[in-house]
């Protein structure tokens, strides 16, 4: 009777065993996927960014006078030559202008030959001696004075007229009417627009770069634009203009790229991406989240290829922006880099690789 007891308690002592190592394997920590990149140093690299075929020069046109607009011959993209009428205003008050303008000066022109007269009659008087030197001097600044005023006159019927010639816009350049801002009936001030005509002859790409990559164009920089609509149709530019200051709200610089001999297709306001290869000192590019900042340091995760544990490794920045980092040192070319989930890393902790293909 007593191998009995015995079975049972070697059974008991294996259901105690097994119980102890299946809570021992549950309490073993899987391993954390994370996304990581084997990092290479760089000199150069190439990067594309989105933007608009715009023209070098454009008018916003408005009249030179208050006025009431009456008619609008052009509409947004009519073809204008230079000199074309493009907009009206109601000529009737500048017309009344012109012909007051027009009965002053009449009036002072027979003033001043009145006084012609009257001067020419007391110099034959003075010479024989019937009347005074006094009455002569006052003819003569009479006619002089009717002279200034006929100078004022006649200036003042120049300024009625040009005022009229401004009641009508006209071109100043052959170009594209791209915006009209006012409607007939609508009261217009003086430098109002009311016509934008751009002059398509040279046109240019306009882009909007990170300060990281806009600081380091070289003057004249040379950029390759292709449509987005169909990437075959390109064209080379070379940089005209680059902001002096970043946009307070996207950080970014505005470049301007002259185009040499863009296709027709190479419309304005066409959608391009223009390409550029820019060079700069040795280092490793890194997206943002990659980086570990503790204690006033600023750190990497690594991952070691044999134990696929991770580990710290301090890193010097020199350049960032807003969505990668530069690192001069700290890291060697083949160094796997975690890219994502730094925060939630322990020293030592097992990961999984997500992205074994990057390998």
């Amino acid at each position: 009777m007593k191998p009995v007891p015995l079975s049972l308690a070697a059974l008991g002592m294996m259901a105690l065993l097994a119980a102890c190592q299946e809570e021992h394997h549950a309490e073993a920590p899987a391993p954390r996927p994370v996304l990581t990149v084997v990092v290479a140093p760089q000199t150069a690299r190439t990067v594309g960014f989105a933007g608009t075929v715009e023209p070098r020069y454009k008018s916003d046109l408005g009249f030179r006078v208050l006025g009431r607009v009456i008619s609008r011959d052009v509409n947004v993209s009519d073809v204008v030559r230079k000199g074309q009428r493009l907009a009206t205003l109601d000529p009737v008050a500048y017309q009344l202008a012109v012909r007051s303008a027009q009965a002053d000066l009449a009036s002072a022109t027979a003033r001043l030959e009145n006084a012609a007269s009257t001067e020419a009659r007391q110099r034959t008087l003075l010479q024989q001696n019937i009347t005074t030197q006094a009455q002569y001097d006052a003819a003569k600044q009479a006619r002089e004075s009717a002279e200034a005023g006929v100078t004022s006159a006649r200036a003042n019927l120049d300024k009625a007229e040009e005022q009229l010639g401004y009641a009508e816009l006209r071109a100043d350049s052959d170009g594209v009417v791209t915006a009209t801002a006012a409607e007939l009936g609508q009261v217009v001030q003086p430098g109002q627009a009311v016509v934008s005509v751009a002059r398509p002859e040279i046109r240019e790409a306009v882009v909007d770069l990170p300060e990281s990559i806009g600081r380091d164009l070289r003057p004249e920089a040379r950029f390759d634009v292709a449509l987005q609509l169909d990437p075959s149709v390109r064209a080379a530019g070379s940089v005209r203009e680059i902001a002096p200051q970043a946009d307070p709200a996207t950080r970014t610089l505005r470049v301007r790229i002259t185009l040499d001999n863009p296709p027709k297709s190479f419309r304005l306001g066409t959608t391009i991406t223009a390409t550029v290869t820019t060079f700069t000192a040795p280092g490793i590019e890194l997206p943002i989240s990659a980086l570990l900042e503790r204690d006033g340091k600023t750190m990497v995760w690594v991952v070691d290829p044999a134990t696929r544990t991770v580990s710290t490794r301090d890193v010097t920045i020199v350049a960032r922006d807003g969505s990668s980092v530069w690192v001069l040192n700290g890291l060697t070319r083949g160094t796997r880099v975690v890219t994502a989930g730094a925060n939630s890393l322990t020293p030592n902790q097992t990961v999984k690789i997500a992205d074994e293909s990057s390998q």
